[in-house]
């Protein structure tokens, strides 16, 4: 019984590799000459291996958030990118969210103040406004006692929170009529 049976193996074993070897021909042959034929060298080829899959770079500017100098504010993401010349960024930071979101789209900086009281009652600086949503001013801040906390949900705020540091780059780059894009 096990010598039928190893027999049955090494047929269809030697039926498959037949079937795969005519396959391979009918294909091969199917291409017309000078296009994808593999050529034979003399010399072996050796290949790297296939890199592992990369997981997309949370930091990468992303796509479709238009063009030239501007603010870029990814919502769902809670990062901010400083784009330059030649859409360069020039600098990207995590931000805390405010309480009350911008909807998608394209703004302009509105208003700026160097140091305030947020409406959370934080001293803030560098503020820098681009809209306003069902009355709330939306704007990037950076609390004076380097507070970076969500604010309460409960209030209706509109101070995207940064770092001091970060406060400092935006208040030099995002001047009076500086393109602001918000993408989810």
């Amino acid at each position: 019984m096990a010598s039928s049976s190893s027999g049955i193996v090494a047929a269809l074993t030697a039926a498959a590799l037949g079937a795969v070897g005519f396959l391979a021909y009918q294909a091969s042959a199917s291409v017309p000459a000078g296009l994808g034929r593999p050529r034979v060298s003399s010399s072996p080829t050796v290949s790297a291996p296939a890199a592992p899959a990369r997981k997309s770079d949370p930091a990468a500017l992303p796509a479709g958030s238009g063009s030239g100098e501007r603010v870029v504010y990814s919502v769902g993401g809670d990062r901010v990118w400083l784009v330059g010349a030649a859409d360069k960024v020039t600098r990207t930071f995590k931000v805390a969210p405010s309480a009350v979101d911008p909807a998608p789209g394209t703004y302009t900086v509105t208003s700026r103040s160097n140091r305030v009281t947020g409406s959370d009652g934080i001293p803030v600086e560098h503020v820098v406004r681009f809209t306003s949503v069902g009355g709330v001013v939306i704007g990037f801040s950076a609390a004076v006692d380097t507070s970076v906390a969500t604010p309460d949900p409960g209030m209706k705020t509109g101070g995207i929170r940064e770092s001091r540091a970060d406060g400092d780059a935006m208040w030099r780059f995002a001047t009076i009529g500086r393109k602001v894009v918000v993408v989810r």
